[in-house]
Protein backbone atom coordinates (compact mmCIF):
# COMPACT_ATOMS: atom_id res chain seq x y z
CA UNK A 1 0.00 0.00 0.00
CA UNK A 2 2.65 2.58 1.02
CA UNK A 3 4.43 1.68 -2.62
CA UNK A 4 1.63 2.22 -3.91
CA UNK A 5 0.53 5.91 -2.69
CA UNK A 6 4.51 6.75 -3.64
CA UNK A 7 3.99 6.19 -6.81
CA UNK A 8 0.90 7.88 -7.34
CA UNK A 9 2.03 10.69 -5.66
CA UNK A 10 5.53 10.28 -7.96
CA UNK A 11 2.89 10.30 -11.25
CA UNK A 12 0.50 12.94 -9.92
CA UNK A 13 3.49 15.14 -9.37
CA UNK A 14 4.97 14.60 -13.13
CA UNK A 15 1.08 15.51 -13.96
CA UNK A 16 0.85 18.52 -12.32
CA UNK A 17 5.07 19.32 -13.39
CA UNK A 18 3.64 18.71 -17.50
CA UNK A 19 0.36 21.16 -16.99
CA UNK A 20 2.86 23.89 -15.90
CA UNK A 21 5.49 22.81 -18.62
CA UNK A 22 2.86 22.85 -21.19
CA UNK A 23 1.29 25.88 -20.17
CA UNK A 24 4.43 27.97 -19.76
CA UNK A 25 5.64 27.11 -23.49
CA UNK A 26 2.23 27.97 -24.65
CA UNK A 27 1.77 31.17 -23.01
CA UNK A 28 5.25 31.87 -24.10
CA UNK A 29 4.30 30.73 -27.88
CA UNK A 30 1.49 32.99 -27.83
CA UNK A 31 3.23 35.75 -26.59
CA UNK A 32 6.07 35.69 -29.11
CA UNK A 33 3.33 35.29 -31.79
CA UNK A 34 2.05 38.29 -30.54
CA UNK A 35 5.27 40.39 -30.56
CA UNK A 36 6.03 38.47 -34.15
CA UNK A 37 2.49 40.12 -35.33
CA UNK A 38 3.13 43.81 -33.61
CA UNK A 39 6.72 43.47 -35.23
CA UNK A 40 5.58 42.97 -38.71
CA UNK A 41 2.75 45.87 -38.24
CA UNK A 42 5.67 47.82 -37.01
CA UNK A 43 7.83 46.80 -40.15
CA UNK A 44 5.13 47.83 -42.41
CA UNK A 45 4.74 51.09 -40.91
CA UNK A 46 8.46 51.59 -41.18
CA UNK A 47 8.54 50.33 -44.73
CA UNK A 48 5.19 52.61 -45.80
CA UNK A 49 7.37 55.84 -44.51
CA UNK A 50 10.55 54.87 -46.01
CA UNK A 51 7.95 54.60 -49.41
CA UNK A 52 6.61 57.71 -48.51
CA UNK A 53 10.41 59.93 -48.18
CA UNK A 54 11.34 57.41 -51.80
CA UNK A 55 7.85 59.58 -52.98
CA UNK A 56 8.77 62.91 -52.36
CA UNK A 57 12.66 62.49 -53.58
CA UNK A 58 11.05 61.15 -56.70
CA UNK A 59 8.69 64.00 -57.16
CA UNK A 60 11.88 66.38 -57.39
CA UNK A 61 14.08 63.87 -59.62
CA UNK A 62 11.15 63.05 -61.88
CA UNK A 63 10.97 66.19 -64.38
CA UNK A 64 15.31 65.82 -64.68
CA UNK A 65 15.13 61.94 -65.38
CA UNK A 66 16.31 62.41 -68.68
CA UNK A 67 19.27 64.23 -68.03
CA UNK A 68 21.25 61.76 -67.68
CA UNK A 69 20.56 60.56 -70.64
CA UNK A 70 21.90 63.69 -72.68
CA UNK A 71 25.46 64.55 -73.68
CA UNK A 72 27.03 66.81 -71.65
CA UNK A 73 30.28 67.48 -74.17
CA UNK A 74 28.08 68.57 -76.48
CA UNK A 75 25.60 70.47 -74.18
CA UNK A 76 28.61 72.49 -73.33
CA UNK A 77 29.99 72.58 -77.20
CA UNK A 78 26.47 74.10 -78.07
CA UNK A 79 26.64 76.55 -75.15
CA UNK A 80 29.94 77.75 -75.67
CA UNK A 81 29.01 77.90 -79.95
CA UNK A 82 25.20 79.40 -79.40
CA UNK A 83 25.43 80.45 -76.27
CA UNK A 84 22.48 79.14 -75.28
CA UNK A 85 21.32 75.20 -74.52
CA UNK A 86 19.75 72.74 -77.86
CA UNK A 87 16.41 72.11 -77.70
CA UNK A 88 16.56 68.94 -75.81
CA UNK A 89 17.77 70.48 -72.79
CA UNK A 90 15.40 73.28 -72.69
CA UNK A 91 12.03 71.22 -72.89
CA UNK A 92 13.24 69.87 -69.62
CA UNK A 93 14.02 72.67 -68.28
CA UNK A 94 10.17 74.24 -69.36
CA UNK A 95 8.48 70.90 -67.80
CA UNK A 96 10.02 71.67 -64.73
CA UNK A 97 8.79 75.35 -64.75
CA UNK A 98 5.22 74.37 -65.09
CA UNK A 99 5.95 72.15 -61.77
CA UNK A 100 4.38 73.98 -58.84
CA UNK A 101 6.64 72.44 -56.29
CA UNK A 102 9.39 74.71 -58.22
CA UNK A 103 9.59 78.92 -58.43
CA UNK A 104 12.15 80.45 -59.98
CA UNK A 105 15.03 78.57 -62.35
CA UNK A 106 18.32 79.81 -62.94
CA UNK A 107 21.47 79.04 -64.94
CA UNK A 108 25.38 79.62 -63.43
CA UNK A 109 28.04 78.57 -65.56
CA UNK A 110 30.81 77.22 -63.42
CA UNK A 111 33.71 79.02 -64.37
CA UNK A 112 31.76 82.49 -63.80
CA UNK A 113 30.55 83.03 -59.87
CA UNK A 114 27.90 85.74 -59.92
CA UNK A 115 27.84 85.37 -56.05
CA UNK A 116 31.43 85.95 -55.89
CA UNK A 117 32.18 88.76 -58.36
CA UNK A 118 28.48 90.31 -59.33
CA UNK A 119 29.91 91.48 -62.56
CA UNK A 120 29.35 87.52 -63.81
CA UNK A 121 26.23 87.50 -64.81
CA UNK A 122 23.46 84.80 -63.23
CA UNK A 123 20.65 83.77 -65.72
CA UNK A 124 16.98 83.20 -65.23
CA UNK A 125 14.91 81.05 -67.32
CA UNK A 126 12.05 82.53 -68.69
CA UNK A 127 9.27 80.11 -69.63
CA UNK A 128 7.89 82.45 -72.04
CA UNK A 129 10.70 82.27 -73.98
CA UNK A 130 12.12 79.31 -73.25
CA UNK A 131 15.30 81.04 -72.61
CA UNK A 132 17.62 82.36 -69.71
CA UNK A 133 18.42 85.23 -69.53
CA UNK A 134 20.55 88.06 -67.35
CA UNK A 135 19.21 87.98 -63.87
CA UNK A 136 18.29 91.12 -61.54
CA UNK A 137 18.27 91.25 -57.91
CA UNK A 138 19.47 87.87 -56.96
CA UNK A 139 17.91 86.66 -54.08
CA UNK A 140 20.37 85.16 -51.03
CA UNK A 141 18.67 81.87 -51.04
CA UNK A 142 20.18 81.29 -54.19
CA UNK A 143 23.85 81.98 -54.05
CA UNK A 144 23.51 79.47 -50.83
CA UNK A 145 22.38 76.86 -52.82
CA UNK A 146 24.73 77.92 -55.82
CA UNK A 147 27.60 77.98 -53.00
CA UNK A 148 26.55 74.64 -51.40
CA UNK A 149 26.59 72.77 -54.71
CA UNK A 150 30.01 74.24 -55.40
CA UNK A 151 31.96 73.17 -52.62
CA UNK A 152 30.19 69.49 -53.00
CA UNK A 153 31.76 69.46 -56.45
CA UNK A 154 34.98 70.38 -55.42
CA UNK A 155 35.28 67.33 -53.45
CA UNK A 156 33.19 64.84 -55.70
CA UNK A 157 34.50 66.18 -59.66
CA UNK A 158 37.57 63.19 -59.63
CA UNK A 159 35.48 59.76 -58.50
CA UNK A 160 32.09 61.00 -59.64
CA UNK A 161 30.18 58.33 -61.79
CA UNK A 162 27.03 60.37 -63.31
CA UNK A 163 26.87 63.06 -65.78
CA UNK A 164 24.84 65.31 -62.81
CA UNK A 165 24.36 66.17 -59.28
CA UNK A 166 21.62 66.91 -57.29
CA UNK A 167 22.51 69.22 -53.57
CA UNK A 168 19.05 70.36 -51.37
CA UNK A 169 20.04 73.44 -49.75
CA UNK A 170 17.61 72.28 -47.02
CA UNK A 171 14.05 73.05 -47.93
CA UNK A 172 14.61 76.42 -49.88
CA UNK A 173 16.78 75.19 -52.98
CA UNK A 174 17.62 72.26 -55.13
CA UNK A 175 20.33 72.94 -57.47
CA UNK A 176 21.43 70.58 -60.53
CA UNK A 177 25.15 70.46 -61.27
CA UNK A 178 25.74 69.42 -65.10
CA UNK A 179 29.14 67.30 -65.41
CA UNK A 180 31.61 66.90 -68.10
CA UNK A 181 32.90 62.85 -67.12
CA UNK A 182 35.48 63.38 -69.95
CA UNK A 183 36.99 66.51 -69.07
CA UNK A 184 36.02 65.51 -65.43
CA UNK A 185 34.86 69.37 -64.81
CA UNK A 186 31.12 70.87 -64.29
CA UNK A 187 30.01 73.09 -67.37
CA UNK A 188 27.33 74.89 -64.92
CA UNK A 189 24.51 74.53 -62.28
CA UNK A 190 21.15 75.02 -62.12
CA UNK A 191 19.23 75.85 -59.31
CA UNK A 192 15.92 75.12 -58.45
CA UNK A 193 13.50 77.99 -55.80
CA UNK A 194 11.66 75.80 -53.80
CA UNK A 195 7.54 76.87 -53.35
CA UNK A 196 7.40 76.17 -49.61
CA UNK A 197 4.22 76.95 -49.45
CA UNK A 198 2.84 74.72 -51.87
CA UNK A 199 5.48 72.19 -50.99
CA UNK A 200 4.33 71.76 -47.54
CA UNK A 201 0.83 73.24 -47.31
CA UNK A 202 -0.42 71.12 -50.56
CA UNK A 203 1.85 68.46 -51.34
CA UNK A 204 3.52 67.58 -48.24
CA UNK A 205 0.01 67.96 -46.06
CA UNK A 206 -2.06 66.80 -48.58
CA UNK A 207 0.20 63.44 -49.02
CA UNK A 208 0.48 62.24 -45.10
CA UNK A 209 -3.04 63.22 -44.32
CA UNK A 210 -4.21 60.72 -47.29
CA UNK A 211 -1.09 58.42 -46.77
CA UNK A 212 -1.51 58.00 -42.88
CA UNK A 213 -4.37 59.57 -41.37
CA UNK A 214 -7.17 58.69 -39.79
CA UNK A 215 -4.79 57.33 -37.07
CA UNK A 216 -7.98 54.99 -36.23
CA UNK A 217 -8.09 53.13 -39.92
CA UNK A 218 -4.27 53.23 -40.18
CA UNK A 219 -3.05 52.76 -36.58
CA UNK A 220 -0.07 54.96 -37.11
CA UNK A 221 0.27 58.87 -36.45
CA UNK A 222 2.93 60.99 -38.36
CA UNK A 223 4.57 64.50 -37.71
CA UNK A 224 7.09 65.90 -40.31
CA UNK A 225 9.39 67.60 -37.69
CA UNK A 226 12.15 70.72 -38.82
CA UNK A 227 14.49 69.61 -35.77
CA UNK A 228 16.49 72.70 -36.59
CA UNK A 229 13.68 75.02 -35.41
CA UNK A 230 12.17 72.50 -33.10
CA UNK A 231 9.23 72.73 -35.39
CA UNK A 232 6.24 70.76 -36.58
CA UNK A 233 5.44 71.17 -40.19
CA UNK A 234 3.30 69.03 -41.03
CA UNK A 235 1.29 66.20 -39.45
CA UNK A 236 -1.15 63.33 -40.70
CA UNK A 237 -3.34 63.41 -37.80
CA UNK A 238 -4.80 66.60 -35.85
CA UNK A 239 -6.26 64.65 -33.10
CA UNK A 240 -2.51 63.76 -31.84
CA UNK A 241 -0.81 66.33 -30.10
CA UNK A 242 3.54 65.67 -30.70
CA UNK A 243 5.42 63.94 -27.88
CA UNK A 244 8.72 63.38 -28.28
CA UNK A 245 8.92 60.30 -25.42
CA UNK A 246 5.96 58.61 -27.27
CA UNK A 247 7.91 58.99 -30.86
CA UNK A 248 8.53 55.01 -32.47
CA UNK A 249 9.94 55.63 -35.64
CA UNK A 250 12.65 58.33 -36.94
CA UNK A 251 13.09 58.46 -40.88
CA UNK A 252 15.28 61.26 -42.37
CA UNK A 253 15.07 62.13 -46.30
CA UNK A 254 17.46 60.41 -48.57
CA UNK A 255 19.65 63.37 -49.34
CA UNK A 256 17.46 65.82 -49.05
CA UNK A 257 15.57 68.10 -46.76
CA UNK A 258 18.29 68.05 -44.42
CA UNK A 259 16.79 69.51 -41.72
CA UNK A 260 13.33 67.90 -41.92
CA UNK A 261 12.79 63.85 -40.46
CA UNK A 262 9.32 62.15 -40.62
CA UNK A 263 8.44 61.03 -36.57
CA UNK A 264 5.85 58.60 -36.18
CA UNK A 265 3.86 56.54 -33.21
CA UNK A 266 2.00 53.39 -33.72
CA UNK A 267 -1.30 53.18 -32.05
CA UNK A 268 -3.57 50.35 -31.99
CA UNK A 269 -4.22 50.04 -35.61
CA UNK A 270 -6.70 46.86 -36.39
CA UNK A 271 -4.07 44.18 -37.46
CA UNK A 272 -2.25 45.22 -33.27
CA UNK A 273 -5.71 45.22 -32.17
CA UNK A 274 -6.53 42.10 -33.70
CA UNK A 275 -3.75 40.18 -32.44
CA UNK A 276 -3.85 41.75 -28.84
CA UNK A 277 -7.25 40.26 -28.98
CA UNK A 278 -6.89 37.35 -30.53
CA UNK A 279 -3.53 37.01 -27.03
CA UNK A 280 -6.52 37.97 -24.62
CA UNK A 281 -8.49 35.34 -26.12
CA UNK A 282 -6.39 32.40 -26.85
CA UNK A 283 -4.77 33.34 -22.77
CA UNK A 284 -8.27 33.08 -21.52
CA UNK A 285 -9.20 29.57 -22.80
CA UNK A 286 -5.82 27.90 -22.15
CA UNK A 287 -6.10 29.41 -19.07
CA UNK A 288 -9.60 27.80 -18.68
CA UNK A 289 -7.94 24.93 -19.87
CA UNK A 290 -5.76 24.35 -17.42
CA UNK A 291 -7.37 24.96 -14.27
CA UNK A 292 -10.12 22.59 -15.85
CA UNK A 293 -7.10 20.11 -16.50
CA UNK A 294 -5.26 20.67 -12.94
CA UNK A 295 -9.31 20.74 -11.28
CA UNK A 296 -8.96 17.28 -12.74
CA UNK A 297 -5.89 16.09 -11.58
CA UNK A 298 -6.57 17.37 -8.23
CA UNK A 299 -10.22 15.70 -8.13
CA UNK A 300 -8.49 12.30 -9.22
CA UNK A 301 -5.94 12.59 -7.14
CA UNK A 302 -8.61 13.22 -4.18
CA UNK A 303 -10.86 11.05 -4.95
CA UNK A 304 -8.40 8.25 -5.28
CA UNK A 305 -6.75 9.09 -1.38
CA UNK A 306 -11.03 9.42 -0.93
CA UNK A 307 -11.93 5.73 -2.33
CA UNK A 308 -8.26 4.52 -0.61
CA UNK A 309 -9.47 5.80 2.74
CA UNK A 310 -13.47 4.43 2.24
CA UNK A 311 -11.62 1.61 1.00
CA UNK A 312 -9.85 0.89 4.04
CA UNK A 313 -12.80 2.22 6.39
CA UNK A 314 -14.76 -0.64 4.56
CA UNK A 315 -12.41 -3.08 5.59
CA UNK A 316 -11.57 -2.09 9.24
CA UNK A 317 -15.78 -2.18 8.93
CA UNK A 318 -16.26 -5.70 7.38
CA UNK A 319 -14.01 -7.16 10.22
CA UNK A 320 -15.72 -5.17 13.05
CA UNK A 321 -19.04 -5.72 11.91
CA UNK A 322 -18.13 -9.87 11.41
CA UNK A 323 -17.00 -9.76 14.99
CA UNK A 324 -19.95 -7.67 16.29
CA UNK A 325 -22.28 -10.58 14.31
CA UNK A 326 -20.14 -13.63 15.63
CA UNK A 327 -20.62 -12.12 19.58
CA UNK A 328 -23.77 -12.27 19.66
CA UNK A 329 -24.32 -15.32 17.46
CA UNK A 330 -22.20 -17.11 19.74
CA UNK A 331 -23.87 -15.92 22.94
CA UNK A 332 -27.21 -17.26 21.78
CA UNK A 333 -25.29 -20.49 19.86
CA UNK A 334 -24.29 -21.28 23.90
CA UNK A 335 -27.19 -20.42 25.31
CA UNK A 336 -29.50 -22.29 22.69
CA UNK A 337 -27.25 -25.37 23.32
CA UNK A 338 -27.66 -25.25 27.03
CA UNK A 339 -31.10 -25.37 27.13
CA UNK A 340 -31.16 -28.12 24.32
CA UNK A 341 -28.95 -30.34 26.11
CA UNK A 342 -31.43 -30.10 28.69
CA UNK A 343 -28.07 -28.71 31.51
CA UNK A 344 -29.99 -26.01 32.37
CA UNK A 345 -33.04 -27.22 34.75
CA UNK A 346 -34.30 -24.82 37.39
CA UNK A 347 -36.89 -21.84 35.95
CA UNK A 348 -34.70 -18.82 36.88
CA UNK A 349 -31.88 -20.11 35.02
CA UNK A 350 -34.17 -21.09 31.61
CA UNK A 351 -35.50 -17.56 32.56
CA UNK A 352 -31.57 -15.98 32.22
CA UNK A 353 -30.88 -17.84 29.58
CA UNK A 354 -34.00 -16.41 27.14
CA UNK A 355 -33.47 -13.30 28.40
CA UNK A 356 -29.47 -13.60 27.18
CA UNK A 357 -31.02 -14.57 23.82
CA UNK A 358 -33.88 -12.42 23.32
CA UNK A 359 -31.41 -9.30 24.53
CA UNK A 360 -28.58 -10.78 21.68
CA UNK A 361 -31.54 -11.16 19.22
CA UNK A 362 -32.77 -7.29 19.20
CA UNK A 363 -29.32 -6.51 19.84
CA UNK A 364 -28.28 -8.35 15.92
CA UNK A 365 -31.50 -6.94 14.85
CA UNK A 366 -30.75 -3.47 15.73
CA UNK A 367 -27.18 -3.58 13.59
CA UNK A 368 -28.84 -5.62 10.69
CA UNK A 369 -31.91 -2.78 10.77
CA UNK A 370 -28.94 -0.20 10.99
CA UNK A 371 -27.50 -1.50 7.80
CA UNK A 372 -30.21 -2.32 5.83
CA UNK A 373 -31.18 1.80 6.39
CA UNK A 374 -27.83 2.44 5.10
CA UNK A 375 -28.35 0.37 2.06
CA UNK A 376 -31.90 1.58 1.57
CA UNK A 377 -30.46 5.43 1.80
CA UNK A 378 -27.74 4.65 -0.66
CA UNK A 379 -30.18 3.17 -3.28
CA UNK A 380 -32.83 6.03 -2.63
CA UNK A 381 -35.41 3.36 -1.47
CA UNK A 382 -36.11 5.26 1.95
CA UNK A 383 -39.46 6.74 2.16
CA UNK A 384 -40.56 9.46 4.26
CA UNK A 385 -43.81 9.86 5.90
CA UNK A 386 -43.65 13.34 6.82
CA UNK A 387 -46.84 14.75 9.21
CA UNK A 388 -47.34 17.41 11.27
CA UNK A 389 -46.02 17.03 14.91
CA UNK A 390 -45.62 19.46 18.05
CA UNK A 391 -41.30 19.43 18.70
CA UNK A 392 -42.09 19.68 22.39
CA UNK A 393 -44.55 16.66 22.08
CA UNK A 394 -41.79 14.23 19.88
CA UNK A 395 -39.12 15.48 22.34
CA UNK A 396 -41.00 14.92 25.38
CA UNK A 397 -42.02 11.41 24.36
CA UNK A 398 -38.53 10.24 23.33
CA UNK A 399 -37.51 11.07 26.70
CA UNK A 400 -40.15 9.53 28.40
CA UNK A 401 -39.28 6.42 26.46
CA UNK A 402 -35.38 6.56 26.99
CA UNK A 403 -35.01 8.10 30.84
CA UNK A 404 -34.60 4.55 32.07
CA UNK A 405 -32.29 3.08 29.72
CA UNK A 406 -30.00 6.30 29.59
CA UNK A 407 -30.03 7.14 33.47
CA UNK A 408 -29.31 2.69 33.87
CA UNK A 409 -25.83 3.96 32.14
CA UNK A 410 -24.90 5.65 34.96
CA UNK A 411 -25.68 9.04 33.08
CA UNK A 412 -27.73 12.26 34.14
CA UNK A 413 -30.41 12.56 31.64
CA UNK A 414 -31.69 16.24 31.08
CA UNK A 415 -34.61 18.02 29.32
CA UNK A 416 -35.23 21.61 28.63
CA UNK A 417 -37.63 23.36 26.37
CA UNK A 418 -39.08 26.36 25.48
CA UNK A 419 -42.63 27.26 25.73
CA UNK A 420 -45.48 26.95 22.68
CA UNK A 421 -42.67 25.65 20.45
CA UNK A 422 -44.70 25.93 17.08
CA UNK A 423 -45.29 22.27 14.92
CA UNK A 424 -42.65 21.21 12.38
CA UNK A 425 -43.17 18.70 9.18
CA UNK A 426 -40.99 15.54 9.58
CA UNK A 427 -41.39 11.57 9.63
CA UNK A 428 -41.60 10.96 13.56
CA UNK A 429 -39.91 7.58 13.16
CA UNK A 430 -37.01 9.33 10.98
CA UNK A 431 -36.96 11.50 14.03
CA UNK A 432 -36.75 8.90 16.83
CA UNK A 433 -33.64 6.79 14.62
CA UNK A 434 -32.07 10.76 14.43
CA UNK A 435 -32.39 11.06 18.38
CA UNK A 436 -31.32 7.05 19.01
CA UNK A 437 -28.38 7.51 17.04
CA UNK A 438 -27.21 10.89 18.51
CA UNK A 439 -28.01 9.77 21.94
CA UNK A 440 -25.92 6.32 21.03
CA UNK A 441 -22.63 8.43 20.05
CA UNK A 442 -22.89 10.03 23.74
CA UNK A 443 -23.19 7.40 25.59
CA UNK A 444 -20.23 5.60 23.90
CA UNK A 445 -17.64 8.91 23.69
CA UNK A 446 -18.53 9.96 27.34
CA UNK A 447 -16.30 8.05 30.04
CA UNK A 448 -15.91 10.41 32.68
CA UNK A 449 -18.70 12.89 33.00
CA UNK A 450 -21.90 11.20 32.03
CA UNK A 451 -24.43 14.19 31.62
CA UNK A 452 -26.17 14.23 28.55
CA UNK A 453 -28.82 17.03 27.93
CA UNK A 454 -31.74 17.29 25.07
CA UNK A 455 -32.81 20.90 24.24
CA UNK A 456 -35.15 22.25 21.69
CA UNK A 457 -35.11 25.97 21.18
CA UNK A 458 -36.83 28.29 18.41
CA UNK A 459 -34.57 31.05 16.46
CA UNK A 460 -36.77 32.72 13.66
CA UNK A 461 -38.62 30.22 11.24
CA UNK A 462 -36.31 27.26 12.60
CA UNK A 463 -36.13 24.67 15.76
CA UNK A 464 -33.40 22.97 16.93
CA UNK A 465 -32.78 20.02 18.66
CA UNK A 466 -29.60 19.56 20.61
CA UNK A 467 -27.97 16.96 22.21
CA UNK A 468 -25.30 17.67 24.42
CA UNK A 469 -22.65 15.55 26.14
CA UNK A 470 -19.61 16.06 28.34
CA UNK A 471 -17.74 13.55 26.23
CA UNK A 472 -14.33 13.33 25.09
CA UNK A 473 -15.01 15.84 22.25
CA UNK A 474 -14.08 16.09 18.37
CA UNK A 475 -11.32 17.60 17.00
CA UNK A 476 -11.85 20.17 14.40
CA UNK A 477 -10.49 18.27 11.12
CA UNK A 478 -12.82 15.54 12.09
CA UNK A 479 -15.69 17.41 12.43
CA UNK A 480 -16.22 17.66 8.54
CA UNK A 481 -15.38 13.76 8.05
CA UNK A 482 -17.96 12.28 11.03
CA UNK A 483 -20.89 12.07 8.71
CA UNK A 484 -18.83 10.18 6.38
CA UNK A 485 -20.02 6.44 5.67
CA UNK A 486 -17.50 3.87 8.14
CA UNK A 487 -15.64 7.06 9.17
CA UNK A 488 -14.49 6.85 12.95
CA UNK A 489 -12.15 8.78 14.85
CA UNK A 490 -8.95 6.50 15.86
CA UNK A 491 -7.24 7.23 19.33
CA UNK A 492 -6.77 5.74 22.17
CA UNK A 493 -9.92 6.57 23.63
CA UNK A 494 -12.14 5.56 20.86
CA UNK A 495 -10.21 2.44 19.81
CA UNK A 496 -11.92 1.26 22.71
CA UNK A 497 -15.01 1.46 22.03
CA UNK A 498 -17.01 -0.33 19.42
CA UNK A 499 -18.98 0.98 16.93
CA UNK A 500 -19.30 1.07 13.03
CA UNK A 501 -18.91 4.49 11.48
CA UNK A 502 -22.05 4.64 10.13
CA UNK A 503 -24.71 6.24 13.06
CA UNK A 504 -23.90 9.58 11.89
CA UNK A 505 -24.25 8.98 8.66
CA UNK A 506 -27.61 7.73 8.89
CA UNK A 507 -28.61 10.85 11.04
CA UNK A 508 -27.11 13.31 8.40
CA UNK A 509 -29.35 11.52 5.65
CA UNK A 510 -32.36 11.70 7.76
CA UNK A 511 -31.97 15.41 8.53
CA UNK A 512 -31.70 15.59 4.79
CA UNK A 513 -34.36 13.79 3.50
CA UNK A 514 -36.72 15.87 6.02
CA UNK A 515 -35.52 18.95 4.85
CA UNK A 516 -33.14 20.07 7.91
CA UNK A 517 -29.84 20.73 8.72
CA UNK A 518 -27.21 19.46 11.49
CA UNK A 519 -24.04 21.44 12.72
CA UNK A 520 -21.56 20.06 15.37
CA UNK A 521 -19.95 22.52 18.57
CA UNK A 522 -16.91 20.41 19.71
CA UNK A 523 -13.80 21.00 22.17
CA UNK A 524 -12.12 18.19 22.67
CA UNK A 525 -12.25 16.88 26.04
CA UNK A 526 -14.98 19.52 26.81
CA UNK A 527 -17.93 17.61 24.84
CA UNK A 528 -20.12 17.84 21.61
CA UNK A 529 -23.34 19.25 20.64
CA UNK A 530 -25.18 18.08 17.70
CA UNK A 531 -27.26 20.70 16.55
CA UNK A 532 -30.43 19.64 14.43
CA UNK A 533 -32.92 22.13 12.68
CA UNK A 534 -36.22 21.86 10.72
CA UNK A 535 -38.22 24.62 9.11
CA UNK A 536 -41.65 25.91 11.33
CA UNK A 537 -44.73 24.48 9.74
CA UNK A 538 -46.00 27.78 8.67
CA UNK A 539 -50.01 26.73 8.58
CA UNK A 540 -49.54 24.96 11.93
CA UNK A 541 -51.82 26.90 14.61
CA UNK A 542 -49.14 28.13 17.32
CA UNK A 543 -49.91 27.04 20.71
CA UNK A 544 -48.53 26.49 24.10
CA UNK A 545 -47.12 23.10 25.73
CA UNK A 546 -45.63 22.68 28.88
CA UNK A 547 -42.01 22.16 28.80
CA UNK A 548 -39.82 20.77 31.88
CA UNK A 549 -35.92 21.70 33.20
CA UNK A 550 -34.06 18.94 34.52
CA UNK A 551 -37.01 16.91 34.57
CA UNK A 552 -37.09 13.66 36.34
CA UNK A 553 -38.74 10.88 35.35
CA UNK A 554 -42.73 11.19 35.06
CA UNK A 555 -43.30 7.29 36.09
CA UNK A 556 -41.22 5.17 37.99
CA UNK A 557 -43.07 1.94 37.42
CA UNK A 558 -41.74 2.51 33.39
CA UNK A 559 -40.99 -0.37 31.43
CA UNK A 560 -37.55 -0.55 29.68
CA UNK A 561 -37.89 0.67 26.45
CA UNK A 562 -37.15 -1.31 23.61
CA UNK A 563 -33.73 -0.15 22.52
CA UNK A 564 -30.48 -1.63 22.81
CA UNK A 565 -28.00 0.45 21.00
CA UNK A 566 -24.93 -1.07 19.45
Amino acid sequence: MSNTRSIRLIFFGIGLIAVFALTGMNVYSLYELRESTIETAKDNKKNQIEEFTSQVRYRFSQPFRGIRKLDIEYLQYHYLEHEKFPENLINVIAEASRDSIFGDIYFSPHDRDHCVDSSNPLYKFDADSRQFIAGENISELVCDGLGLARSRMKVLIDDYRWNNKVTFDTHRSMTLSMINLTEREVIGHLTFTINRKYFVDDYLAGNLAEKFGPSNETGIVVWLRDFMLNDIIAKSDDSYVYDRDMIEIHQRFPNMLDNWVLHAKIVDSPTIAASNASFTRNLIVLGSAVLALFGALIFMFITAKRERELAQRQSGFLANITHEFKTPLATMQAAGENLFDGRVMNNNSIKTYGNHIYNETIRLGKMIEKLLDIARLDSGESTVKPGVHNPGRLLQTYYDNHYDYVTSKGFTFELDMEHGLPDILLDPDHFESILINLTDNALKYSFDKKHITLKARQSGHHISFIVTDRGIGIPGKAQKKVFEKFYRLEDSMTAKTKGHGLGLSIVNNLVRLNHGSIDIESRPGLGTSFIVTFPVHEESARTDHSSALVREPVNNDRQKPDYVPN
